[in-house]
């Protein structure tokens, strides 16, 4: 399968590039074909495999592999970032690396895919590089929003009051800082980081396992 030399030179082409070349075509429609292509792939693939789960629990994995992190992590792969047309100033600052840059273009070249060959061999492209990461549980983890999840079953389940209890230390030019969960009077998970935003996140994922444990089993 080849994707045209025209359609895949504007798959390519990101805007900074087409800004100082006279206003060429960029890739921005394409992408916007490509984001279209992947979030339905993703979402008839994650609702045919896992039958029993939530809504909630599958919108958590559509989100977590069709992210900008993860979408990147894709096209560093499979080595786009070397084949991206970029102003100057975007190469020069390392553009062709950039987590968004990246992302988008994998988004242009589904799309590319799809004008050129159709929408089967656009879902194969799809599964072929991004469905698998839903087996990276690393990404999964990177990628969900623990906080919320934590929040959200608490709630639900009514096991109280959600408090992370934050704790400072080191010296002021490298502060760390130690969160701990606590879920209706019960600590839970903690976790240290530079910034008590990201210890509170980091200790919301280590905590999810007991806390799930803990959740009645019909509502999990």
């Amino acid at each position: 399968m080849h994707i045209t030399s025209e359609t895949l030179e504007r798959a390519l082409t990101h805007r900074s590039y087409a800004y100082e070349h006279g206003g060429l075509p960029t890739n921005e429609r394409l992408e916007f074909l490509g984001d279209s292509v992947l979030g339905y792939v993703v979402t008839d693939h994650i609702f045919a495999v896992y039958p029993d789960l939530p809504e909630g629990d599958l919108a958590r994995r559509r989100a977590a592999v069709v992210s900008t992190r993860a979408l990147a992590k894709v096209a560093r792969r499979i080595g786009i970032g070397p084949f991206i047309k970029l102003g100057t100033g975007e190469a020069r600052t390392g553009g062709a690396d950039k987590d968004s840059i990246l992302a988008d273009s994998l988004e242009a070249l589904i799309g590319a895919t799809y004008v050129d060959h159709g929408a089967v061999a656009a879902a194969a492209l799809v599964h072929r590089h991004v469905v698998p990461l839903l087996d990276e549980p690393d990404l999964m983890r990177e990628s969900t929003d623990w906080k919320t999840v934590v929040a959200e079953a608490a709630s639900r389940h009514r096991l109280g009051e959600v408090v992370y209890v934050i704790e400072g230390q080191g010296p002021a030019h490298d502060p760390r800082y130690r969160a701990t969960l606590r879920v209706g009077g019960k600590d839970y998970g903690s976790a240290v980081a530079s910034s008590k935003k990201q210890a509170e996140r980091e200790a919301a994922a280590e905590s999810w396992p007991a806390l799930e444990a803990d959740l009645p089993a019909a509502g999990r």
